[in-house]
Order: structure tokens, then sequence, then C-alpha cells
């Protein structure tokens, strides 16, 4: 038996239903793109809250010293990398809180690793006017728009 061949009418249809189909995959391949990017920066930001309250308690504790007339929080996302001195070492050790600093998984390419691609809040600021200054209370994304939740990212 010879194969037949497809007609004009069957290869419309075929590459119609096929243009359907990859319609409707873009959307849902877009959705999670977007979904795996605010699971990172969740992460991201879980992970610089933990080692912010993880210096706190440590000049809490009395293992970083510290001013009286100062929070008690780090000066710098920096500071959280390069560590600083263990005040009950007696060899002079230091603690470090994070490896490195996480990338904003939003920030625009060139802005997206290092201290500099998040907002910092400190302190004496309020949580709705979020303002930089001698410590880091708080950090948060810089990127503009809401995540699925409609919640700016700068929220979150």
């Amino acid at each position: 038996m010879k194969p037949r061949g497809f007609t004009l009418v069957e290869l419309l249809v075929t590459l119609v239903i096929v243009g359907i189909l990859a319609s409707a995959a873009i959307p849902m391949t877009e959705l999670a793109v977007q979904r795996g990017k605010e699971q990172d920066l969740r992460q991201a930001l879980r992970e610089m809250r933990n080692a912010i309250d993880a210096y706190k308690q440590a000049g809490d504790d009395g293992r970083i010293a510290q001013q009286p007339t100062e929070s008690g929080y780090p000066h710098s996302l920096d500071e959280l990398v390069n560590g600083v001195a263990d005040a009950k070492d007696p060899k002079g050790g230091k603690l470090y809180f994070l490896r490195k600093i996480p990338a904003d998984p939003f920030a625009e390419a060139t802005d997206k690793a290092g201290a500099m691609a998040w907002g910092m809040r400190s302190y004496a600021s309020s949580r709705e006017d979020p303002r930089e200054g001698a410590d880091v209370f708080d950090v948060y994304s810089r990127a503009p728009g809401a995540g699925l939740n409609d919640v700016p990212y700068r929220e979150w």
C-alpha cells in the first residue's frame, strides 16, 4: 500500500491546532517564570532577614561589640558577608552571617547582585516610608511592579 500524502486542508488544520496550543502555552510559561522569580525573591529576602536577625541576636548576646547608642543591627549588608570580630573569642575570630548577598531576581541585569540591588530600611525609619540610615533593620526589593498576589515587590 502506498502511503497517502497530506492534503492542503489537513496541513492547515494541523498548523492551526499547533498554533492554538502554542499560544496557550506561552502565557503559562511566562506565569511559571514569574512564579519562579517570586520564589527566588522570597528566599533571598528570608535569607537576608534571618542574617540581620542573627546579627542582632549576636549583639544582644554580647558577641559583637557595640556602643550603647547603637541599635544593634548591622551597619551595612556587606558587614554580614565580611564578618565582624567575635567579642567572646580570645583568638579574635570573626562571625559571618551570609556567604554572599543574594541577587534580586527582578532587578535589572546590571544591578542584580550586591548590596546596591536592595533597598535598605534603618531602625529609625517607618515601614511606610523606608529610609537608609546608620544601620540595616530590613531589606526590600527595589524592583517595580507587583507580584501575582498584587502586592508590590517593594512591600514583600
